[in-house]
C-alpha cells in the first residue's frame, strides 16, 4: 500500500487535468470521482469494482447515498483527516453527499479534487468547503 506522501504526490501528477464528466485519465479528463479512482489505480491496485453510468444530478432525485456507501465499502472510515485521506463533500444542507477530493496538506489545509471549469486543482480547505463535508475515508493497507 502506498503511503500517505505517495498518495498525495499522485493526485497532485493530476493537477492540471481537464474537467470531464465520468472519465478517470491523468491529463486527458478526470471528474471528482475519476481523480480518487485514478489515485486508487496507481496507490492501491485495480479498482474493486466498476462504477456504472452515473449523471450530473445523481441519488439526488432518490436521496440515496451512493458515494457514502461505495467509500465505506473500499476505505477505512476516520474522524480527523490526514493527508492522503479521502475527503466526501455534502454540497448542500440536506443533499446527499456528491463531492470528493483527497487532502493534500494538513497546515493550512488544502485538497486536491476535479470540477467543472476548472479540471484537477488544489486549493485551500476553506471553512466553507469544510462544514461540508459528510465523511472521511483513509486509504486501507492491503487492499
Amino acid at each position: 500500500m502506498a503511503t500517505p506522501a505517495e498518495i498525495v504526490a499522485e493526485a497532485r501528477r493530476w493537477l492540471g487535468t481537464p474537467y470531464v464528466h465520468q472519465a478517470s485519465c491523468a491529463g486527458a479528463g478526470a471528474d471528482c470521482l475519476g481523480l480518487v479512482r485514478g489515485v486508487w489505480r496507481a496507490c492501491a491496485g485495480p479498482e474493486p469494482e466498476t462504477v456504472p453510468a452515473y449523471t450530473w444530478d445523481w441519488s439526488e432525485t432518490d436521496g440515496v447515498e451512493r458515494l457514502l456507501a461505495a467509500a465505506a465499502r473500499h476505505f477505512e472510515p476516520v474522524g480527523e483527516a490526514a493527508p492522503g485521506d479521502v475527503l466526501i463533500f455534502r454540497m448542500r444542507a440536506g443533499g446527499v453527499a456528491k463531492h470528493m477530493g483527497i487532502l493534500s496538506a494538513a497546515t493550512p489545509p488544502a485538497f486536491i479534487h476535479s470540477y467543472t471549469r476548472a479540471g484537477v486543482v488544489e486549493a485551500a480547505l476553506s471553512d466553507a468547503w469544510a462544514r461540508r463535508i459528510a465523511g472521511i475515508f483513509r486509504f486501507r493497507n492491503g487492499e
